[in-house]
């Protein structure tokens, strides 16, 4: 089962989330999330683990405070797809930059 996990301090790293879960079973995985530019976390993580160990992991980790934060544990839920933004071309131009110098459309 996947384990969502929100409210991590930000100092968390993919090893404490590993350490905190490993009191309840075997943790398949653990990732805390974060950010692509800085690499800072973002808050939150995925743990996976087997049924009956998450469940139990849930039940006790739900609003316990973990590095001085209260955290929620729940059951991931499957990634919805998001239509991709495109550059922005889906959205018309402002400011006549919809043509070239020659005024000719340019899309």
């Amino acid at each position: 089962m996947n384990i969502y996990v929100s409210n991590l301090s930000f100092r968390a790293n993919d090893n404490d989330l590993q350490e905190l879960f490993a009191n309840f079973g075997e943790v398949i995985s653990a990732k805390v999330i974060t950010d692509r530019y800085d690499g800072r976390s973002k808050g939150f993580g995925f743990v996976e683990m087997s049924d009956d160990d998450a469940a139990t992991a849930m039940k006790e980790l739900n609003q316990s405070e973990y590095d001085g934060k209260v955290l929620n544990v729940s059951e991931a839920r499957p990634r919805e797809e998001r239509p991709r933004n495109n550059n922005n071309r889906n959205f018309r131009r402002e400011g006549g930059r919809d043509y070239d110098r020659n005024n000719n459309k340019r899309w």
